[in-house]
């Protein structure tokens, strides 16, 4: 039985809210310590292929923990994962600031980057199971803001604290979403409903966390010597290739309950989102290595002025996000991602020729151009992926969509920061080498408008199951 619905559900906004604060926390912990890699080196007396580890090991447990998270929910409820996750999220933000050296440092930052999984997927299952299908670009317009605030506020906020306090607060910042998210759990999240016991799938664990840590730390290599053909890029990548597609084989074949419900990709709507989301690592994300570097390398500008600078993408980011998602559920998700894949592309363009003296008001114009852009995209695409699934398919939309971003988040970055490390070695010019690595980010771009045809043209309002929920 179909309905067609443009409301959102009762009590939606409240879960919406309660989970985005402590999802801004996750967040900002990634995109802090990014602007905070060298000095660290530095302050800790190691080399800088030590102290990267900070971020590696955090962002390598983020991604292993991510496909438990269906069989945890089942296992022991969404509420008390989410407060479960939080509290490990917060205690390990502390223990960070009070590393005394860079191996204990390390150590707890992949213990952060665990409760990481646990947290940014649960995000937006709660949420999209509260929506009950109703209204999902709208609350995804919500749900997804940390995904925006982080890369723009988190390196702004590293640049101040490196600037006027000890590098312990760059951990101790976060601490305050994890309180606040907590404490706002205890009171708005619902009860949560009966749950039982539930088989952990441990070869199919095994395989996928195996296969996402392989490819993730081989594609981390990629800017050494040899790029994607070094045998410490194309070992590890290769490897978690082919546990990956072990893992397809295992789930597809079991009758007992998978791990991550690769069933779910008959959906149209899912698979398609998914490998749109996976291209816009390249499209979108790989853009946003280049442009801070363009800041720093080229026009010789500290990682918290380059931070600055970003602003106006963001800006443009959270103008368009409302408004794409009224838009997408009037006349479909399809023609709204294409378009802001066009206006992504468009957004681009001072970059295809810039040097060390572009008008910065230009380039900022047009990245608040892009940021419309982003906001157009990224919101109908996440939403798209939920569309006609039943509760209980959440969790592992949930996860099937976000191990596509990562992986195209990673891959994006990889390749464009290869083509800038090849363009460097053979343009004239510093510059010209930037424009090269410019035009494949465009690339890319012009390939997700393309692609964005493959999306269902229905409109979600017209496919909301009422028997589903």
């Amino acid at each position: 039985m179909s309905t067609r619905t443009e409301t959102v559900a009762p009590g939606v906004w409240p879960v919406a809210w309660t989970t985005l604060v402590g999802g801004l926390g996750v967040l900002f912990a990634t995109t802090i310590v990014a602007v905070a890699v060298e000095p660290l080196a530095g302050i800790l007396g190691v080399p800088l292929s030590t102290i990267q580890w900070i971020t590696t090991g955090y962002l390598l447990a983020l991604a292993v923990v991510i496909p438990l998270v269906p069989w945890a929910q089942q296992r022991f409820g969404g509420r008390r994962l989410w407060i479960a996750g939080l509290t490990l999220f917060l205690v390990t933000s502390v223990l960070s600031a009070l590393a005394t050296n860079a191996a204990s440092l390390i150590a707890f930052r992949v213990l952060q980057g665990a409760a990481g999984g646990i947290l940014l997927p649960m995000m937006t299952t709660l949420v999209m199971q509260a929506a009950a299908g109703r209204g999902l670009a709208r609350v995804m317009s919500v749900v997804s803001l940390p995904a925006v605030l982080g890369p723009i506020l988190g390196p702004v906020l590293g640049g101040i604290v490196l600037d006027t306090l000890n590098w312990h607060w760059l951990f101790l910042v976060t601490v305050p979403f994890s309180v606040a998210g907590i404490l706002l759990a205890l009171h708005y999240l619902p009860n949560d409903a009966e749950t039982r016991p539930a088989r952990l799938d441990g070869v199919g664990f095994a395989l996928m966390a195996v296969g996402l840590a392989a490819v993730l730390f081989g594609l981390s290599n990629a800017t050494r010597a040899g790029g994607f053909l070094s045998p410490e890029v194309l070992v590890p990548v290769l490897v978690g290739l082919v546990a990956i597609g072990g893992f397809a084989w295992w789930t597809l074949r079991r009758r007992s309950e998978p791990l991550v419900d690769l069933r779910l990709l008959r959906s149209r709507p899912l698979s398609s989102s998914t490998l749109l989301l996976f291209l816009s690592g390249f499209a979108l994300y790989g853009a946003m290595l280049l442009i801070p570097l363009y800041f720093q390398q080229l026009r010789g500008m500290s990682p918290f002025v380059a931070g600055l600078l970003l602003i106006p993408q963001g800006v443009g980011s959270l103008i368009s996000r409302t408004f794409a998602a009224q838009l997408s559920e009037r006349i479909g998700a399809r023609w709204v991602i294409l378009g802001g894949f066009v206006i992504v592309a468009v957004g681009t363009l001072p970059f295809l020729g810039a040097m060390e003296d572009t008008s910065l008001a230009l380039l900022s114009a047009f990245l608040l151009i892009r940021g419309v852009g982003l906001g157009a995209v990224t919101v109908p695409l996440m939403a798209l992926a939920f569309e006609g699934l039943a509760r209980r398919e959440v969790p592992h939309a949930s996860v099937i969509s976000r191990i596509g971003q990562q992986l195209g988040g990673s891959f994006g970055t990889a390749v464009l920061a290869v083509a800038l490390q090849a363009a460097t070695a053979a343009a004239a010019t510093q510059a010209a080498a930037f424009q090269v690595a410019f035009w494949w980010a465009t690339g890319f771009t012009i390939a997700a408008v393309v692609l964005a045809l493959i999306l269902p043209a229905t409109k979600p309002a017209e496919s909301v199951s009422e028997d589903a929920w």
